[in-house]
């Protein structure tokens, strides 16, 4: 028996990677301090979780088969939402659609477009599911580099012109996982919206990280610049905002057509997110936001202690606006070392696990990405450790 060629394509998981590398330690009893994977240790808010109880105990109708876009009291809470955030209007009928968390659209969306051989232009380093999407939904990806020197945003000017033309479908992503890069203000995505109507591209703004900001910083919607809803879409997630992860909740929003390919395309196959989870996620969205504001404090906390304790170590790290985690280069003492390299060398010296860049696409080569997403005192250990290795 054999896999699909459009299997085969994929490269190893960087979290299976991880998780591999891990299990082994753990059966030398070493004890790691994760730090690969952006799952989030606080738990979700008491009066999200008390609607979920309440409705599964109390109103049995709701175990049946949900309705697959997003029950109508779901899509109207996401769009008043992006009323009150962002200020766009958007009508909950057509232009809004739940999804089994954001991963689960992103990967679908390209499956709903795209014919095989397509192209589409996907960031690197990116989230797997950018171009895993792309190569499962029998696409091709051409790939826009995101370097230090620009800022980590794409440089559109550097497509060719044929690229272009070809393409079909482009993924942004801001704030930016891996790399924690952020979008100050519009300009950016205004670029991006005369980009795609210039060339007839759909845009897939994966915006998971909207609410896990810092320092006064707050992270701007694609759909905010006049036109956007004409040419994409945008992807939100209750898994970070709300730390509801294994909860499996997002939506997409914007242009009626593309939401209408992806409601069909989910269609033939899943049945939508349970009725009870998406009334948890109405409660999340109109009720009280202190959890938001209180796991960011927890979040900017950990960054400030493993940043400043980083760079006093030797190894520079700058202070990210927003999202859970870290993009550093690999230090200038093992620099000779691949990513996947220095991860299993770290983890096998230090117990500290950290994810390759390479996981994230090739131009994540030659960089580590951090979650800060274990206790306080770990950040503590994980310096003492690194300190031994570092100097």
């Amino acid at each position: 028996m054999d896999c699909s060629d459009k299997l085969k394509k994929l490269p190893p998981y960087v979290f299976a990677v991880m998780n591999k590398l891990m299990r082994e330690a753990w059966a030398k009893n070493i004890d790691v301090i994760d730090l690969s994977m952006g799952n989030p240790d606080q738990p979700t808010a008491k009066h999200i979780v008390d609607r979920l109880v309440d409705t599964v105990q109390n109103h049995p109708n709701t175990h049946r088969y949900p309705q697959a876009k997003g029950m109508p009291k779901f899509r109207q809470a996401v769009c008043q939402y992006y009323k009150k955030r962002f200020d766009v209007d958007l009508d909950p009928n057509t232009e809004a659609l739940a999804l089994v968390g954001s991963k689960e659209g992103v990967g679908h969306l390209a499956a709903a477009v795209l014919n095989p051989g397509d192209l589409a232009l996907v960031p690197s380093p990116a989230y797997p599911v950018h171009y895993n999407g792309v190569i499962l939904g029998g696409g091709e990806c051409y790939l826009m580099p995101l370097l230090a020197e620009n800022n980590f945003l794409p440089d559109l000017t550097k497509i060719p012109e044929d690229v272009a033309r070809k393409a079909k479908l482009m993924f942004i992503n801001y704030p930016n996982n891996p790399t924690a890069a952020v979008v100050e203000d519009l300009k950016f995505y205004e670029e991006v919206v005369a980009f795609a109507k210039k060339y007839d591209i759909i845009v897939g703004s994966d915006l998971a990280y909207a609410e896990i900001t810092y320092n006064g910083y707050k992270a701007p919607s694609f759909l905010q610049v006049p036109g956007a809803k004409d040419v994409g879409v945008e992807f939100q997630s209750f898994s970070k905002t709300y730390n509801m992860a294994g909860w499996r909740l997002g939506f997409v929003v914007g242009n009626p057509q593309i939401i209408g390919y992806l409601e069909k395309f989910k269609s033939y196959l899943d049945y939508g997110v349970f009725t009870a989870i998406q009334l948890a996620g109405v409660a999340a969205l109109t009720g009280p936001q202190d959890s938001i504001t209180e796991v960011n404090k927890i979040y900017e906390k950990r960054r400030d202690i493993f940043v400043d304790g980083l760079n006093k170590l030797g190894w520079k790290v700058t202070k990210p606006k927003a999202t859970m985690y870290l993009w550093a280069a690999i230090p200038d003492k093992f620099k000779q070392m691949k990513s996947i390299e220095f991860c299993e060398f770290l983890l096998r010296e230090t117990g500290v696990a950290v994810s390759p860049g390479i996981g994230f696409g090739q131009y994540g080569e030659g960089y580590v990405r951090m979650a800060l997403v274990t206790h306080d005192n770990r950040f503590h250990d994980a310096l003492l450790r690194l300190r031994k290795l570092l100097k």
